[in-house]
């Protein structure tokens, strides 16, 4: 792979690898979880996002760089990498697929929901969100067929532009969303908090309840690390394949960490409090960014102004995750099929996540097709990923592939932590989804 595909700069790179994990869960899933766990969940959060971030998603980086391309070549070059493997070649071709399907289907039923984020701004910029009841307000469109596709076509389109040069282009949007992002979040986080008994919500967030010390809280913390975290055997590993070599992988994955968890905090400090502030009633999913923060934004002063700058964020970290999903399908297609060229493989899969998600565009169709996503086939791709890095690639080539560019260089440690800790925590999630059907 030529200079040319590499991201320019270490903060190009982390920026869009922050804009690939920060989406709808740090958005809605992680105040959710954070209100009813309180501290102990925070607490349990941060040990996960630790560990995952430190083997997990370093390693999808590591396997990206060292075979220098994305989902379908990394599996088969970590496959390909022991001795007397040849009986694996049809496997090593093909399993990359269950985790790439993944990556589809998450961004079909992603690109739906942030097209409703962008009726939600545009509503917000006409002032309509603003004078109707909440919950009617979003029932006249997401229970109506094709009612918002002009928004899908536009999401779809401006995604499909910001990838049209490969890393060049989603490394120079990213620096512009990732910052208005945290920007934006960070000027309503100080209006909300100037609110009566803002510091309530504050209080109640950050409360120590020991009821919540269970496996309920435990198993809520561990899945929202993972999944906010974008490791699902897919779609880190094509921002690996774009690093340079002497860049330092746990520096940046430490970073990406970070700024991940710094997202889903800042959006619970604009969203718990608000909830507790109008008495409103606790929810997560959509119902929490289409029914319940517009009630909030309705009885807010400026509250246009603040509905148009919390959309416009959303809309940044819905964009910047559409990417990554985008190029990780992308690059394997180019990757498999020699022929095909960027902007044909670019066209395939806006015509693919277009035709299938506007007959998808009401909840009803949509949440099922989500559910089907995080329940089967999300936890399996990221089960068969942590188990081909740990068990099937070449542990030397693997050690040497994180160590190289690093200032401190991992160990041994390190990769007894990723196979001993970081894949049976995999599979675990796995059987929770698809046993007891937990949704993440």
């Amino acid at each position: 792979m030529n200079n040319e595909r590499k991201f320019s700069s270490r903060l190009g790179f982390i920026l869009t690898a922050v804009g690939s994990a920060v989406g709808m869960a740090n958005v809605w899933g992680f105040p959710y979880k954070f209100q009813d766990g309180g501290l102990i969940f925070l607490l349990f959060y941060l040990v996960f996002v630790s560990i995952f971030a430190y083997v997990g998603l370093s390693s999808e980086f590591a396997i990206g760089r060292r075979a220098e391309t994305g989902t379908l070549g990394s599996y088969e070059y970590a496959l390909n990498s022991k001795k007397n493997n040849e009986k694996h070649s049809f496997i090593s071709r093909n399993i990359g697929f269950i985790p790439l399907i993944g990556s589809l289907f998450i961004a079909i039923g992603y690109a739906v929901i942030v097209t409703y984020v962008l009726k939600a701004l545009v509503d917000s910029l006409s002032g309509e969100l603003l004078v109707r009841n909440s919950k009617d307000w979003f029932e006249s469109f997401s229970q109506k067929d094709y009612s918002v596709v002009f928004y899908h076509f536009i999401i779809i389109a401006v995604t499909l532009f910001t990838c049209l040069k490969g890393a060049h282009t989603i490394e120079k949007s990213n620096k512009i969303m990732m910052p208005a992002f945290f920007i934006l979040f960070v000027i309503i986080a100080i209006y909300i908090l100037s609110l009566p008994n803002a510091l309530e919500g504050y209080k109640y967030m950050f409360r120590l309840d020991l009821d919540k010390l269970n496996l309920k809280t435990m198993v809520n913390a561990m899945g929202q690390a993972f999944f906010s975290l974008s490791v699902t055997g897919s779609g880190m590993i094509v921002c690996g394949s774009y690093l340079n070599r002497d860049e330092d992988i746990i520096s940046v994955t430490k970073s990406t960490a970070i700024f991940d968890t710094l997202a889903a905090l800042l959006s619970s400090c604009v969203i718990v409090p608000s909830v507790l502030v109008f008495g409103l009633e606790q929810a997560g999913g959509p119902g929490l960014l289409f029914e319940v923060l517009p009630t909030v934004l309705q009885n807010i002063k400026g509250g246009r102004i603040f509905a148009i700058i919390l959309y416009t964020a959303v809309i940044f970290a819905g964009v910047s995750s559409l990417q990554n999903m985008f190029e990780v399908i992308v690059e394997s297609i180019m990757h498999r099929f020699k022929k095909i060229s960027r902007i044909k493989a670019l066209t395939i899969i806006g015509l693919i996540t277009f035709i299938v998600g506007v007959n998808m565009e009401t909840i009803n169709e949509w949440g099922p097709w989500m559910d089907l996503v995080s329940i089967y086939i999300i936890p399996i791709g990221a089960s068969i990923g942590a188990i081909t890095w740990f068990y099937f690639w070449k542990k030397e080539e693997l050690l040497d592939e994180v160590n190289q560019g690093a200032d401190k260089k991992v160990s041994l440690k390190w990769y007894r932590l990723g196979r001993y800790v970081y894949v049976p925590i995999a599979i675990i999630l796995s059987v929770l989804a698809l046993v007891f059907k937990v949704t993440f």
